[in-house]
């Protein structure tokens, strides 16, 4: 590699920048700010979502450091659960943040690591001016969706989790029969039989247990009524609705065995431009924690699980 292409790669860093990274917590904050790689970084703790109060640390970074008030900032932090609001708010007040993908943060496997909020933040600080300075494979940084296309992904992730809870309901439930040595048939009303099975010597079921599993069912009858609810009200939209993601779902659902789910979610979740450049994002979005890698994901279920399988669709089109 010349001098020349090395200056190319690098050149990032040699512009005048404060670098600012959070690590996010649920009560507090910690801010991580340096100017460049060699700089004492400077580390302060906030309380979580105080937004003035992350403003005047912004400006105090900038008079710390001896910069102007109009020097630019880029900062970052971690993908989670505090979801993508925060990107929005500093990049309205000119702040050039990335949203990181925090399984792609490098880790040293070799060595014990003692884990700090503080700790963490530095090592965020650290790649930020590395991937600012051309490093741009240190990590994966998450497109950031837009609001509407965020508001769109609620009612198939209420679905998944409505539906998620019903297998807990339904296996609680089996379970509790079976401490008692009960084994009933799939659809059987447990409501009415709790008050009318007999265990092995004839008796009827404890009275406690009658009522929790009384309790349980009315729980499983509530998440099949409002799973119905989102159901249909997809299909109204699939059926009614405007807009360039229906019509996509619509071209979807003409394809053999294409479902209304399958199609739902892989044109909301699986079909936005450079959103899933692995195949592990692409499982993830379906509710496969697993890696794609190995075949079969921790949660034990297959990869092909994903929005477009069974669709016709290879990984490869997302």
């Amino acid at each position: 590699m010349t001098r020349a292409t090395r200056t190319a790669e690098y050149t990032g860093a040699t512009t005048l920048c404060l670098y600012l990274a959070f690590e996010l917590g649920s009560n507090e904050w910690k801010l991580g700010f340096t100017t460049e790689p060699g700089a004492q970084p400077r580390v302060r703790t906030m309380p979580a979502r105080d937004l003035a109060r992350l403003t005047r640390e912004i400006a105090d970074a900038q008079q710390w450091f001896g910069l102007k008030a109009t020097t630019p900032v880029r900062s970052c932090y971690e993908a989670g659960r505090d979801g993508f609001w925060l990107h929005r708010y500093v990049t309205s007040l000119g702040i050039a943040n990335v949203v990181v993908d925090s399984s792609s943060i490098e880790v040293n496997r070799r060595l014990r690591r003692a884990k700090s909020d503080a700790l963490d933040v530095r090592k965020l600080l650290g790649m930020l001016l590395r991937y600012h300075a051309g490093e741009r494979a240190v990590w994966s940084v998450v497109r950031v969706p837009t609001v509407e296309e965020e508001d769109r992904r609620q009612l198939h992730r209420e679905l998944r989790t409505l539906k998620q809870e019903r297998t807990r309901v339904a296996n609680r439930i089996t379970g509790l029969l079976a401490t008692q040595g009960i084994g009933l048939p799939p659809g059987t009303d447990i409501g009415a039989a709790a008050k009318t099975v007999r265990l092995w010597d004839g008796s009827p079921v404890p009275a406690a247990l009658r009522t929790r599993l009384e309790r349980e069912w009315e729980h499983a009858q509530f998440l099949r009524t409002r799973i119905l609810e989102l159901e249909r009200e997809r299909q109204r939209a699939i059926a009614h609705g405007r807009g360039e993601t229906i019509d996509k779902v619509r071209q979807l659902l003409r394809l053999r065995a294409v479902g209304p789910t399958g199609a739902w979610v892989y044109v909301n979740e699986g079909r936005r431009r450079g959103s899933h450049r692995r195949r592990t994002r692409v499982a993830t979005s379906a509710g496969n924690k697993g890696s794609a890698r190995r075949g079969v994901g921790t949660s034990g279920r297959s990869p092909s699980r994903w929005p477009g399988a069974g669709c016709g669709i290879s990984r490869a089109a997302a």
